[in-house]
């Protein structure tokens, strides 16, 4: 089993773009294609800080890759990119790395 933690750097004032994005497309896109989200948050200083962050789980590196590159290539996920990005990008950078557990770890 290997985690994903991602970090989405959102543009001011954007965070409820994003939000609702994952709300009403992303999830389900996510389940769609067998991503396991183990939860998401928010830092808890917005004003200083506007970041999503949120941790996925996978059997191994090559369902994590398969699931994401067909995520990608969906023309909902393509179409709804482009609607939610019409007055500028949502997102300023994404940082993902890959958590391997530890063998005392409860996960």
């Amino acid at each position: 089993m290997i985690y994903e933690l991602r970090t989405y750097h959102i543009p001011d004032g954007r965070m409820e773009d994003i939000l609702d994005r994952f709300r009403t497309v992303t999830m389900r896109l996510f389940k769609k294609y067998n991503m396991d989200v183990v939860g998401f948050w928010t830092v808890d200083q917005p004003e200083t800080e506007h970041a999503l962050i949120y941790l996925m789980r996978y059997p191994d590196e090559e369902a994590m890759e398969k699931s994401w590159a067909s995520f990608r290539a969906d023309t909902e996920w393509i179409a709804t990119r482009e609607r939610t990005e019409a007055d500028g990008p949502i997102v300023n950078s994404v940082e993902s790395k890959q958590l391997v557990a530890t063998d005392f770890s409860p996960m």
